[in-house]
């Protein structure tokens, strides 16, 4: 085994404190584990604001750079996933100022969280594996057309497991404004799922399905 590798491994699992406490010692090295640990979540929150995939990978390289340049400034006061949040959120706005954007409208549901939380598609088969694809494509468009200002607050909660107090924190906002914005991002979503899934191709039964089903009983009734 290398020797270096239970101290990287010793490393990963610093605190973000102690990590942010030895890049400023001169180990700035160490700065790629706050991105490995907080990728995902600024991915996340930056695109609830900014829709194009390659925009949003831009500026979150912005708001890591000003993060590391204003580390000397983490006082702890905050977590510091807050504290990267509110860097990223500043980014995404300042993007938009600057570009003229419009911001888009975007969110997500209770009754669908469990979503998100699929096993893996390696282990389905098939027919599990479009029916997850197609259903996580529903909802992200629906989510895509949720205001923006629901969106954040939903992707926090529900994709990242903030809790209220932490996403209020992020956002500046009270706690109840956190809640009201959280249950009308759930509402408007089952309004837009419900919208986009009313017609009559749903629950269609045609293609495969029918063509099995037409082979079973026909193998039946020969014996009849």
């Amino acid at each position: 085994m290398n020797a270096t590798q239970p101290d990287r491994f010793t490393l990963t699992k610093l605190p973000d404190s102690k990590v942010v406490e030895r890049v400023l010692d001169g180990e700035k090295e160490l700065f790629e584990i706050l991105l490995r640990r907080y990728n995902q979540r600024l991915f996340r929150v930056i695109r609830s604001y900014v829709h194009s995939e390659d925009d949003v990978r831009d500026i979150m390289q912005e708001a890591y750079v000003k993060a590391y340049l204003k580390l000397y400034q983490f006082n702890n006061e905050a977590s510091f996933s807050t504290w990267l949040i509110r860097i990223g959120i500043n980014e995404a706005l300042q993007y938009l100022r600057k570009n003229n954007r419009i911001v888009t409208n975007y969110g997500q549901t209770e009754s669908l969280e469990n979503i998100f939380n699929l096993p893996d598609t390696n282990q389905m088969n098939p027919e599990k594996q479009a029916i997850k694809s197609e259903t996580r494509v529903l909802i992200e468009r629906a989510v895509d057309l949720l205001p923006e200002k629901y969106k954040v607050v939903f992707v926090l909660h529900q994709m990242e497991g903030l809790s209220n107090p932490e996403i209020a924190a992020c956002l500046n906002l009270t706690d109840s404004n956190v809640k009201v914005r959280l249950h009308r991002a759930k509402n408007l979503l089952k309004d837009e799922l419900f919208k986009n899934t009313h017609d009559a191709s749903i629950f269609e039964f045609g293609n495969h399905k029918c063509d099995a089903m037409v082979e079973k009983v026909m193998d039946r009734i020969q014996d009849l």
